[in-house]
């Protein structure tokens, strides 16, 4: 079944801050099969470090991605990429985003359940 832009449903996520949001393209992410979901952050917003369970593919949509390695958020890591570039993220790498030079939208293909755990727990939203 095709999924049009028109069509993306745009919605907060309790990991992630209050002005990001996460769409579900196909599958259900809360199960263990294969999923696709965009994620879009706003200009300025960071995602602290934090790990996924699952492998995970990134697509840049658009925007420019922001990502670095390590369990510090340190800017000096970040590397950026262009839409269309392509990412490649195992399971249990910690990471952090930023969305630096403004909005950005990723395309993640994993296989679920989702799931996102950050380093430090008073990073994560969901304590709020």
């Amino acid at each position: 079944m095709p999924v049009l832009p028109e069509d993306i449903d745009w919605r907060p996520f309790p990991a992630f801050p209050p002005t990001a949001r996460l769409a579900v393209v196909v599958g259900r992410p809360a199960e263990p099969a294969p999923y696709v979901v965009r994620v879009k952050v706003p200009s300025g917003v960071r995602l602290m470090p934090h790990r996924h369970h699952e492998d995970r593919v990134y697509t840049v949509v658009s925007g420019v991605f922001y990502i670095g390695l390590g369990e510090r958020f340190d800017a000096g890591k970040l590397r950026a990429y262009p839409p269309g570039a392509v990412i490649v993220l195992p399971g249990g790498t910690p990471h952090f985003h930023w969305a630096r030079s403004g909005e950005y939208v990723t395309q993640v293909t994993a296989m679920g359940p989702i799931s996102l755990d950050y380093v430090d727990p008073e990073d994560d939203p969901r304590r709020r």
